[in-house]
């Protein structure tokens, strides 16, 4: 059954060449997305590496993209065809701004009529995982948490697992020793747990993948840093545990009160809410929403916070002294050649992005997510430069790297 519905699907993702405009589709290929199921959706060229009979191989779940309408695996000449008709668009951007001066400078879009007709409204995806360190800073300063070393000793949920009685800092630096069960540091992806290739951890409760067999009867491994979803769910789920009824009014304090967002803002819940009780925390996940001013305003929020140094930005400036290597073996982008800040930084820290190869000794925080999406803030120019897009099919170094060093 799985089986066939994975055709039905692949042959709806096949169909994305030839119907690229077509409304319907892209709001199914932004509920893969939205839903934890990026690897399946169309816009980022396809990584044909992970389709099975490749040598260069190295996951266990082949993804949609590799069949065809038949069902069966792409041959070479088709997968050709496909690279082709994706080097055509000539970007992957849907909006670009540049903030400095205390003005917008640069002011581009080109919305797709999905994202126009829900509002403006434009995925995060992994950009989120910085704003749930940047709620918990909040959380922090409201007193609701006393600092970033505390013990996660004190929450049911952890019971039990390698995150049990772990500090704060080592899951908001990603350093929690988790690497043989998640992360891309051994598994390729953010989000899949070991040996269990439809358990994944953004769209079931916080509560349930804790309880799972393999986070029970898992040690701690030697820390090191290994980017994963589970750690800012976990954070964030804690965030949630600990400020309890307040939660909802923090989050109007950050985005509302604060950065004074004009539309609708929020962060997504597990779409397994069935199996949550969301007076305990378990619902939480990092996934975020707002519209491309908001961000900005967001971004200057953070930016404010810092120059002031206001006890929120003494937190930024914790995680920043806090941060640790990425111990990359090289910085040369993805398969395809593209960047983002994510790949071109040598550290990391409270799930923010730091020390830009060639700004290194620059204090500039970067935010990540998948498809392309970066916000970068330049403390000391007071500079931001919000990019959204479809994929990362755009050069990133020109129109972000380069104007970050120009003086």
């Amino acid at each position: 059954m799985k089986k066939l519905l994975g055709i039905v699907v692949l042959g709806l993702l096949w169909c994305n060449i030839s119907f690229a405009n077509d409304d319907k589709f892209e709001e199914f290929n932004q509920w893969l997305y939205d839903n934890g199921y990026s690897e399946y959706a169309v816009g980022a060229k396809p990584d044909w590496s992970k389709c099975s009979g490749d040598k260069t191989a190295s996951f266990d779940y082949i993804p949609l993209f590799c069949y065809g309408k038949d069902g069966k695996l792409l041959s070479e000449n088709e997968r050709k065809i496909i690279d082709k008709e994706w080097k055509k668009n000539k970007t992957g951007l849907v909006s670009y701004l540049l903030f400095e001066d205390n003005k917008i400078k640069i002011d581009e879009h080109d919305l797709p009529s999905y994202i126009k007709n829900n509002r403006g409204l434009l995925p995060s995806h992994s950009m989120g995982k910085s704003l749930v360190s940047y709620v918990t800073g909040y959380a922090i300063c409201e007193g609701y948490i006393d600092n970033v070393d505390v013990t996660l000793d004190d929450w049911s949920v952890l019971k039990g697992t390698l995150y049990e009685g772990q500090k704060l800092i080592d899951l908001l630096n990603m350093r929690a020793g988790d690497q043989k069960i998640i992360g891309e540091k051994k598994y390729n992806s953010d989000n899949r747990i070991k040996d269990q290739r439809d358990f994944n951890v953004n769209v079931y409760p916080i509560k349930q993948v804790m309880n799972s067999k393999i986070l029970q009867n898992t040690k701690k491994s030697k820390p090191v840093y290994n980017y994963n979803a589970l750690a800012t769910n976990t954070i964030m789920n804690y965030t949630i545990f600990k400020t309890g009824d307040d939660y909802q009014s923090l989050l109007n304090k950050v985005f509302k009160e604060d950065a004074k967002v004009k539309n609708s803002v929020f962060f997504s819940k597990t779409i397994r809410s069935r199996y949550s009780d969301q007076k305990k925390g378990e619902y939480g996940r990092y996934s975020f929403y707002a519209d491309r001013y908001d961000y900005l305003r967001i971004a200057k929020a953070i930016m404010d916070h810092w120059n002031n140094d206001t006890c929120v930005g003494k937190y930024l400036k914790t995680i920043y002294e806090r941060r640790i290597s990425k111990n990359k073996k090289n910085y040369d982008g993805d398969r395809s050649g593209q960047f983002d800040v994510a790949m071109y930084s040598k550290k990391y820290g409270g799930q923010f992005h730091f020390n830009i190869i060639g700004l290194s000794k620059k204090k500039i925080l970067g935010m990540s997510g998948f498809g392309g999406q970066n916000i970068i803030i330049d403390f000391e120019k007071e500079r931001i430069i919000v990019v959204n897009s479809r994929d990362r099919h755009y050069n990133w170094k020109k129109i972000v790297l380069k104007k970050l060093k120009q003086k």
